[in-house]
């Protein structure tokens, strides 16, 4: 991880085309400003995170008693499986 000092007003350039601007400096946090092109995706980490719960907690297999129990029969085996 590279850690670096700025200030208000000052960038830092990314390979690819991406700037990332202080806009304001504060006690209560940092404000940043990112440009970049648009097929560059951005996420807050916290989202990011809360994605890939989400994509490994539905990947999960599947309990299938419960569907049993309501009459609904299981579901087949995904091929190669």
């Amino acid at each position: 991880m590279l850690i670096l000092g700025r200030r208000e007003g000052d960038s830092i350039i990314i390979d690819g085309g991406i700037r990332i601007v202080i806009v304001s400096c504060d006690r209560g946090g940092v404000r940043i400003g990112i440009d970049a092109p648009g097929t560059v995706k951005i996420l807050r980490g916290e989202i990011a995170d809360q994605v890939k719960s989400e994509n490994e907690r539905a990947a999960a297999p599947v309990a299938t008693e419960w569907l049993a129990a309501l009459g609904v029969p299981a579901p087949l085996p995904a091929p190669g499986i």
